[in-house]
């Protein structure tokens, strides 16, 4: 079986002759490091991207089959982006920079973290309709210089990349972006803007998230009517933390549900029925809200401190359920002994059907490539 067919076969229920050796990518940091030490070229290095051919070597040389996050790409975000700008220079050393939503954010030249928001360009209605509305809105262009990430290398849709995406006979996987629904909303407005917006004008509120719906969906109508074969769709988030959601889940499934269901329903058309969402942290109460609206692949399925597991989703929800990740990837800064623990961990949840395990984030800097090395081949041994 190819790496295409294994995965789909899983992820249906159906019979299959080995699990894959599945990721979630890397920190740049961790590949610079690797190439510290000699395991690969400063160029692999430098040129490594979700799903590209320099990934393939380095998934080879690791034991890897390939990334989850192998997919087409439209732009269903702002476009154009706000240019990156200097707005001051603090005495402390300090830059507030407009960055490419349009949010304020506190930056310390030469540190690598999350910058902190301090202010948004994006409050009020008149905000919306002078900064944003024509950034969200539809052109064939979105989806025409789309980056089509497969193993072969990147390759453009419309430049030569669907005569690839249209062999039903290709031995890769390839999934469909679909956009996100609330997470870049959320990037945006922040999330007490989003909080403020959705109590103090809850129809500019409703306004923004129809907008950026109906891009992602145009977006996906038009890459599936180009004739392109898709094994899934796929949606980013990240709107939950450690303790759960960042919006009342009501609210969500009232606002954002829709969107979910209509793109779900569009992919089916298609012949596409398993549907990802990424999602970090705590998501136990949005997961039915999902399955509800045809979502039915959870990812990356964070073990964090709360211990996340498809074992009680799979016994409230069924075999309607699937999932890729859920894989503990701190073994990976300790040694061989929590890599066989781990293994040992994920056998029973191997056996429920329709799971995957994945590293469940990109594989950081502290992680030893001998460790690493060491899960692929146990992984391959114990699951074929």
């Amino acid at each position: 079986m190819t790496n295409r067919e294994r995965t789909l076969a899983v992820l249906n229920y159906e019979p299959y002759d080995r699990l894959p050796v599945v990721h979630f990518g890397f920190w740049p940091e961790t590949l610079e490091k690797w190439a510290g030490q000699g395991h690969l070229t400063a160029v692999e290095a430098a040129d490594w991207r979700d799903g590209n051919s320099v990934e393939a070597a380095i998934s080879g040389k690791l034991g890897f089959d390939f990334n989850w996050l192998s997919a087409m790409t439209p732009n269903c975000f702002l476009s154009p982006a706000f240019e990156e700008e200097l707005i001051e220079q603090t005495p402390e050393g300090h830059q507030k920079v407009r960055d490419r939503y349009g949010v304020i954010v506190l930056k310390k030249p030469g540190t690598e973290s999350i910058p902190a928001e301090i202010d948004h360009t994006l409050k009020t209605r008149k905000d919306w309709e002078e900064h944003y509305v024509h950034r969200l809105q539809y052109s064939d262009e979105r989806v025409g210089a789309a980056p089509v990430r497969v193993h072969d290398g990147e390759i453009r849709f419309g430049e030569g990349g669907l005569d690839f995406l249209r062999r039903d006979e290709r031995d890769y996987l390839c999934g469909l972006h679909c956009g996100s629904l609330f997470g870049e909303i959320r990037n945006m407005i922040g999330l007490m803007g989003i909080s403020y917006i959705w109590a103090d004008d809850p129809d500019l509120f409703a306004e923004i998230i129809d907008t950026v719906g109906d891009l992602c969906y145009r977006c996906t109508k038009t890459a599936q009517e180009s004739g392109a074969k898709f094994d899934f769709g796929y949606f980013w988030e990240d709107i939950c933390y450690k303790n759960g959601p960042l919006l009342n889940p009501r609210v969500f499934d009232e606002r954002v549900g829709p969107h979910y269901e209509r793109i779900a329903d569009l992919l089916k058309c298609y012949g596409v029925t398993i549907v990802s969402v990424d999602c970090d942290g705590l998501i136990d109460t949005l997961v039915p809200l999902w399955l509800k609206r045809s979502v039915n692949t959870m990812f990356p399925i964070e073990v964090g401190t709360w211990g996340a597991s498809i074992a009680p989703w799979r016994e409230q929800y069924g075999e309607a359920l699937r999932g890729v990740g859920g894989m503990n990837k701190g073994v990976f800064l300790l040694d061989t002994v929590a890599v066989d623990a781990e293994i040992e961990r994920l056998k029973p949840l191997i056996e429920l059907g329709g799971y995957i395990p994945c590293p469940d984030h990109r594989i950081a800097p502290e992680a030893e490539w001998d460790t690493v090395r060491y899960y692929c081949d146990r992984f391959r041994d114990e699951f074929s």
